[in-house]
């Protein structure tokens, strides 16, 4: 079976929540707002609301993106930091960018707004390959 190192897919996904708060924040976080539609209003909002539980959700979803990676790099035998960031940008090309197509394609939503969105991800799944690799 496989044996995952539980404290690398940690790791992973506290660098994804870092990496997002940056790239949404200081970043791309302007160009991000102006895309989606959100107003310093809309942002303020939010904060008053309070986010926990929105990051909480994505932090258990990054968890859960880096233990698949985990064993996406094991099932392939993939152990070094090549094959890992290759596990990353595979696992982003196959699943990742196809699949958010259906946002331009059918939600109207701006190429400029995919390609944002998808440098995070892509950017993520490489970080994620190569901790998961170095530390397997």
């Amino acid at each position: 079976m496989f044996d995952i190192n539980l404290f690398a897919v940690l790791v992973a996904a506290i660098i994804s929540m870092v990496l997002g708060g940056l790239w949404y924040g200081p970043l791309f976080g302007k160009a991000w707002m102006k895309l989606i539609g959100m107003s310093d209003a809309d942002l303020k909002k939010a904060k008053e609301k309070g986010m926990g539980k929105s990051y909480l959700l994505m932090f258990i979803g990054s968890l859960v993106m880096a233990f698949v990676l985990a064993h996406i790099i094991q099932a392939f035998g993939a152990e070094t930091w090549q094959m890992g960031l290759a596990a990353g940008f595979w696992s982003w090309l196959g699943f990742i960018a196809t699949r958010s197509l259906s946002s331009v394609l059918w939600e109207n939503k701006s190429w400029n707004l995919y390609w944002l969105n998808n440098g995070y991800d892509l950017l993520n799944l490489l970080l994620m390959g190569l901790i998961l690799t170095l530390w397997a």
